[in-house]
Order: structure tokens, then C-alpha cells, then sequence
């Protein structure tokens, strides 16, 4: 049985991971984090709590012991990854880095992404932040023989959060929550750019299938749904699940990013405000028989009805439901004015 290590492990790309490797008897699951979700964690993972900022006490904590695979999906600024070379060294046989696919070029030169669009990001610090990290991993393979592949996941979501592009600093049940009670929601331009949305068990099965995989060593690779949809047809999709009318007011994405709240400017203009389509025959030639089966109008009613049946996941956000009635008023009356002239 081979064995991989997650740093972290219990977050919306890495739950999944760890839900599926553990259903099988390939792989012996470690996680190294502070007790994080412990209580969902599957029978059969083994847990190694502590606190990955402290190298010391992580070095100790790790004794001898080796692995096929280590995954850091909490790594977000060079001096992290600085510290997982100098962790997993001679340690593991693959280094798998969590990047994003945010790092693509924006604005993009071509709508159709793949692995040889070239990285940049003017828009947004976490993304170059992860070029950054990328571009050191990559030069540790190159001179030192360092092991390892790099992911990039697009916009992934779970169970408990449904993906928007415009919502608060809580999450987005705000904007169900607006929707369900009859009131517009903020959509970025005019709804038609395209996007891709992956359920994190799709993204799951493509990442499992680049553990261990020899062929992966010292490429990268992007996992995300052949689905491309219009934000309007996103939000049409959540519409139907939820029985409400969908009201969008459309907002220019650069007029939403001038605001400075919500990592509007990097999160829209650094990246959701773009058409993108994603191409995964690099992933596919890699992983054989890989297929994205969850569609996202399949996706969002399995999340929103968890959603709706968990209290817990029902985290409203009175200031963003503010801001929005504002934005939208004085939207309005500017345009009153403006016809009135």
C-alpha cells in the first residue's frame, strides 16, 4: 500500500480527496493539520496534528517517516513552499502544489486555457503569489531534482457553499437568501462571459489519478469540468433548484471592482469577469478514462439542498445585503436623473 500525506486536507478540493482515497486500499492517508473537520474525517485516516508554521516541531513530528506522495493545499506565498522543500526532501517520492488556475494570463489572450497559457496576473496578489510559488518548485525540479507536479483548480465548490462571483465576506448564502426572497441579485457585466464550474468529487478523481503518477513529475496540470456555462445560465440553474424568478442586476465588472470590498478587483477583473474555457486533454492523456460526470445544474441542487437542511451553513451577511440594496439604488436614481435630464 502506498502512502501520501496532505497538509491540511479537510477543505472544499481536499475533502473530497480524502473521502474517495479512503473508500480504497491503494493509498494509506495521512493528514497533517491542527484537527480541523476531524470529527467528518473518514475510518481509516490517520492524523498527525500540528501546526505546519512551526518547521521545528513538524520535522520532529515527522520522525523518519517517508512517503509516495505529499500534497500542501495551504500553501499560498513562496516562503511556505520555501519550507516544504526543506520539509519533504529526500522524503517523498511527488510533491503535489495546489496552485490556480486564477494564474493564467489576465487579461487572457485566448479564451481556450490550457497548461501552455502563460502565467500572469495584474489583477490579483494571490495569484501571482502563486506564479511565485510555482515558478520556485519548478526551478527546485529543474536544479535539485525536487519531485514535484503542479495543480491548478478553477472556481471548485462542495456541499456547503454554492459559487458566486459577487458575494460578501461570509460566503454566499446572502445571495440565495436575496434571491429567495424576491430581491435582485448583483451579477458582474451582463451574465453572458463564460465560466466553469467543478464539483469538487470530479476534481477528486482527476487528482487521484495524478498520485503517484510518474508521468506527472515535474509538469503541470490544470483539473476542472468540461462544462462551460454563462453566469446566467449559472444563475438560472440556482434559481430553479431554490422555485424563485431570477432577477439579475447587471453591474460592470471594473465599476464593482472601483468599490475596493469583497477582493472585487482581483477576484473579478484578476479572474471570474473572464471568459474562460478550459482545455483538459493534457489531465485526460495523463489520467485514461478521467470523465467529469457532475454537471452543475446536477452539482448545485445537492448543495443547496444540503444547504438548506444544515442551519450551520446558513451564514447570513446583513452588511452585504446592505451594500447591495445601496449599490442598486443609487444605480437606479442615477439613471432617473440622468432620463430626466
Amino acid at each position: 500500500m502506498r502512502k501520501a500525506l496532505f497538509i491540511g486536507g479537510t477543505g472544499t478540493i481536499s475533502m473530497a480527496i480524502t473521502r474517495q482515497l479512503a473508500k480504497g486500499d491503494e493509498w494509506e492517508l495521512w493528514l497533517l493539520n491542527r484537527g480541523s473537520r476531524k470529527e467528518e474525517l473518514p475510518e481509516g485516516v490517520k492524523v498527525l496534528n500540528g501546526d505546519i508554521k512551526d518547521e521545528a516541531k513538524i520535522a520532529e513530528l515527522l520522525g523518519d517517516m517517508t512517503f509516495d506522495t505529499v500534497c500542501d493545499f495551504i500553501g499560498f506565498v513562496p516562503a511556505q513552499v520555501e519550507r516544504d522543500v526543506r520539509l519533504f526532501s529526500g522524503r517523498t517520492k511527488q510533491f503535489m502544489y495546489i496552485s490556480s488556475a486564477s494564474a493564467y494570463q489576465k487579461p487572457v489572450g485566448d479564451f481556450r486555457i490550457t497548461e501552455g497559457t502563460p502565467l500572469a496576473n495584474p489583477y490579483w496578489e494571490y495569484s501571482r503569489n502563486k506564479i511565485a510559488c510555482e515558478e520556485l518548485l519548478m526551478k527546485e525540479y529543474r536544479e535539485n531534482g525536487f519531485p514535484v507536479t503542479i495543480i491548478r483548480p478553477s472556481h471548485t465548490y462542495d456541499e456547503r457553499n454554492v459559487p458566486m462571483g459577487v458575494h460578501g465576506s461570509k460566503g454566499s448564502f446572502q445571495v440565495l437568501k436575496r434571491m429567495m426572497e424576491g430581491k435582485p441579485v448583483i451579477v458582474h457585466g451582463d451574465g453572458t462571459s463564460l465560466w466553469t464550474m467543478t464539483h469538487n468529487s470530479d476534481f477528486a478523481k482527476g487528482f487521484i489519478g495524478l498520485m503517484g503518477n510518474v508521468h506527472a513529475i515535474g509538469e503541470a496540470y490544470q483539473i476542472t469540468n468540461d462544462e462551460t456555462l454563462t453566469w446566467n445560465q449559472i444563475f438560472w440553474a440556482i434559481a430553479d433548484v431554490l422555485g424563485v424568478e431570477y432577477k439579475p442586476y447587471y453591474v460592470a465588472s471594473d465599476y464593482l471592482a472601483s468599490f475596493g470590498k469583497y477582493d472585487l478587483y482581483g477576484g473579478l477583473l484578476g479572474d471570474k469577469s473572464n471568459c474562460v474555457v478550459f482545455d483538459n486533454t493534457k489531465l485526460k492523456r495523463a489520467v485514461p478514462g478521467l470523465c467529469m460526470n457532475v454537471r452543475f445544474e446536477q452539482g448545485v441542487r445537492s448543495t443547496i439542498e444540503y444547504i438548506l437542511s444544515h442551519p450551520e451553513c446558513q451564514v447570513e451577511d446583513p452588511e452585504f445585503d446592505a451594500w447591495c440594496d445601496r449599490l442598486i439604488g443609487e444605480l437606479e436614481a442615477a439613471k432617473k436623473r440622468i432620463m430626466e435630464a
